[in-house]
């Protein structure tokens, strides 16, 4: 049976993290942006003088225009926006006083949440960033009390993880998918191309300095199915000269307007002999469409060419409904809920029948070095996602604003994961893949928790309504 904690206290902190390079996606281009840090403490039902209680932490960046997209908005608006989804979801969480499993707390306060955060004009994927970010803290304190590995316990459902928010899934459909995962030892960055990076020679996408050896590609499209093109072919050119073969993935972050234009698109990589090198290696085309628009077009033909949602995951029951619309796969994001990715990459197994395939992938968001990389890195490999965007360490200098002593601890904890070649910690990629190993660690994949005393509390929030005026 799941053991069952309360809360004693929920904290959050940020700190400053500026890009060695623009990010482009979208409509917006990232410079810096803050990022978030959650320290959660918690009592183990059961445990007497003291050996139930624990502390746990994550942590994720404050993404701009990317939960929330809406024009009128700035890109400080949006991010107030997930301070103000923090807030909302810490009240919620420290208000349930009695002992639950940790899913258990989680269920009861998720619809809560989504509720309260639309009437402060906040959307669904936005509301959802402050449980997932609590819960990945509560679930960090709750192993380190029962001194267990995330690989371990979640195979053993710690958590409590039931149906009761997916009643397409028994409960017993869930368990049996936990407790036969085996976390793959290393998984295979999937390197990003933004919207602005350089394309052609030195510093160039088939540069081994940039891309690290990736043997995986994930490309930024901007909506225009003409200059998509123009730059795909660009971009095959380059990952022609690679001296290992590649695959591909394409990512619109919504900005193809509607069916017509993703029609546009798919009809030249059916047809252009130019885009070969890129449709030949094509894996599947990510969240092309506005969530809004994608919740009402079901794909048709088009599905053959492989579309995940990704933006337009803003439920429990968003993977059910796009795959009735055409959609195969679905993103894994921590900052979306590491609970929603287990139910559905429970759903798209039990869905993968009679020669038809369902899947989960890894986008990570720009997840950064230390707490948040290694914690979607290891949901990922226990889910068995064997390759994820991973391109917090070519945006970012390393660990960013990091203290120095902080940054060393979690590479001499995580030697397999960081090294300093003489230009600070960074993250450490082997042939093209990260590995797993030394995730394996009481606690939820980190043996190193940041240093509380060199982070700011984070910024209070306004709402949006006050910012607008």
């Amino acid at each position: 049976m799941a053991p069952r904690l309360k809360l004693r206290d929920i904290a959050f902190f940020e700190r400053p993290v500026r890009f060695a390079r623009p990010f482009r996606f979208g409509a917006v281009t990232i410079n810096a942006t803050p990022q978030l840090f959650v320290r959660a403490e918690i009592e183990v039902e059961g445990k007497g003088q003291g050996k139930g209680t624990a502390v746990g932490a994550s942590a994720e960046l404050l993404v701009p225009k990317w939960f929330d997209k809406r024009p009128q908005l700035t890109p400080e608006q949006t991010v107030d926006g997930l301070r103000r989804a923090l807030e909302i979801a810490r009240g919620l969480y420290l208000a349930q006083t009695g002992f639950d499993t940790a899913f258990g707390l989680h269920a009861t306060c998720v619809g809560a949440q989504v509720a309260a955060c639309a009437k402060q004009d906040i959307p669904p994927l936005a509301a959802a960033y402050g449980p997932a970010e609590i819960d990945k803290a509560i679930l960090d304190a709750l192993l380190r009390a029962a001194g267990i590995s995330f690989f371990d316990a979640m195979a053993q459902n710690i958590a409590g993880i039931d149906a009761r928010l997916s009643p397409d899934l028994a409960g017993a459909d869930i368990t049996r998918f936990l407790a036969g995962r085996q976390p793959l030892p290393r998984v295979a960055v999937r390197h990003t191309v933004g919207l602005d990076d350089k394309i052609e020679g030195e510093g160039g996408v088939a540069d081994a300095r940039e891309n690290a050896g990736a043997r995986y590609f994930k490309l930024k499209l901007s909506g225009d199915p003409q200059a998509d093109t123009a730059r795909l072919v660009r971009i095959g050119n380059e990952l022609g000269k690679l001296a290992h073969d590649f695959k591909v993935t394409l990512d619109a972050n919504e900005q193809y307007a509607d069916l017509a234009a993703l029609r546009a698109l798919v009809d030249r990589l059916d047809r252009d002999v130019a885009l070969r090198p890129i449709a030949e290696r094509l894996l599947y085309i990510e969240q092309p469409m506005p969530r809004d628009v994608t919740r009402q077009a079901p794909i048709g033909s088009l599905a053959a060419r492989g579309f995940i949602v990704d933006e337009a995951d803003d439920s429990y029951d968003a993977f059910p409904l796009s795959r009735a619309l055409g959609y195969h796969g679905i993103s894994s994001k921590s900052c979306k809920g590491l609970y929603k990715s287990v139910v559905n990459a429970t759903r798209a197994a039990k869905w993968s029948v009679d020669g038809e395939s369902f899947f989960v992938t890894g986008e990570d968001l720009t997840c950064q070095a230390g707490l948040a990389v290694q914690q979607d890195l290891a949901l990922g490999a226990f889910l068995g996602i064997t390759h994820a965007e991973r391109n917090g360490h070519h945006y970012v200098d390393g660990f960013g604003e990091t203290p120095a002593t902080e940054a060393r601890a979690f590479a001499a904890a995580h030697s397999d994961l960081y090294a300093d070649a003489g230009h600070g910690v960074r993250l450490r990629i082997h042939d093209g893949d990260l590995l797993t190993g030394s995730l394996t660690t009481t606690g939820f994949a980190t043996s190193v928790h940041p240093d509380w005393s060199a982070l700011a509390p984070l910024a209070s929030p306004k709402s949006l309504w006050e910012k607008s005026v």
